[in-house]
């Protein structure tokens, strides 16, 4: 049993031992596991936090070209709502002259019918008056050339109506 108990004894030299023995084995592991380990933790965070700014500052950048983008579209429709109103503007006050042009070239077209329509009236008036002259020379001519009766007289009226009404 005292083989047993020697082990289970505290020894206090050898306890002091070890303590020594614990506490540089302690400094070595710092000095030589845990400040490697350390700085490679710290310069991994570094660059953690740096990728973290990073994305941070392009997530941004896209935000204020996103605001931009659509100010842009938002500026484009109206731009383009512009120039189609100013289009039908246009074209609104072109339809409004060609119509004006045209009920002005219409009505100077109907002047000149009119114009044209008097004159012919004219000419045929003045064709009947002419054909109506040279009948009543006609029938002045025989008149002269026998002696009319009543009969004759009748006859010769009545054919001068059929001609007049012929040529109307």
């Amino acid at each position: 049993m005292n083989l047993y108990q020697a082990l289970i004894t505290v020894d206090p030299g050898t306890f002091v031992v070890q303590l020594c023995n614990l506490m540089i084995q302690l400094v070595i592991l710092k000095k030589f596991l845990l400040e490697p380990v350390q700085k490679v933790l710290n310069e991994r965070k570094a660059i953690a936090d740096a990728e973290i700014a990073d994305a941070q500052k392009a997530n941004q950048d896209a935000q204020a070209l996103k605001a931009e983008y659509e100010q842009n579209l938002a500026s484009a429709k109206a731009e383009a709502n512009d120039i189609v109103a100013a289009a039908q503007k246009t074209a609104a006050v072109r339809s409004d002259a060609i119509v004006g042009e045209a009920r002005t070239a219409a009505a100077k077209l109907k002047e000149k019918a009119q114009e044209d329509i008097a004159l012919e009236k004219k000419k045929a008036i003045n064709q009947v008056k002419d054909e109506i002259g040279d009948m009543a020379m006609e029938i002045a001519s025989k008149v002269v050339e026998r002696e009319i009766n009543q009969k004759d007289h009748q006859a010769l009226i009545d054919e001068f109506i059929k001609n007049v009404g012929e040529t109307e």
